[in-house]
């Protein structure tokens, strides 16, 4: 039987949308964010690190001097940022509804054999 990562506390990455269907209003840009900051911090309270790539990658590309979601910058870092992440953690919790980005993260994550969960019912206690 294999022992599945998050039986520990472990790194997982929240995926959901961003951009996907806010034709990007700065309202439900932060909007998408907050539920996944929501998430990270229900995996946190359940004794695992939940991280995002926007908390990573939307500082950067600010400093970067990115103008908005799609200019250069953004397509240079958003995505690339979140798969480095993604490489450090040992899953993924897939929110939210459509998005390309996010299927991307699980796509990638199914690829180099890290779990992938649609539910924080289905992750692991924290041992």
């Amino acid at each position: 039987m294999k022992e599945t990562p998050c039986e520990f506390p472990c790194a997982s990455l929240v995926a959901g949308p961003y951009r996907s269907g806010t034709g990007d209003d700065p309202r439900k840009l932060e909007a998408n964010v907050r539920a996944m900051n929501e998430a990270a911090l229900a995996l946190f309270r359940a004794g695992h690190l939940g991280v995002t790539g926007e908390a990573l990658a939307l500082p950067l590309l600010e400093t970067a001097g990115s103008t908005g979601p799609g200019d250069a910058v953004y397509e240079e870092m958003f995505h690339p940022l979140a798969e480095q992440l993604l490489l450090r953690c040992d899953a993924v919790l897939r929110i939210g509804g459509p998005s390309e980005g996010a299927d991307l993260m699980v796509g990638r994550a199914r690829a180099w054999g890290k779990d992938v969960y649609t539910s924080l019912d289905d992750i692991p206690a924290a041992r």
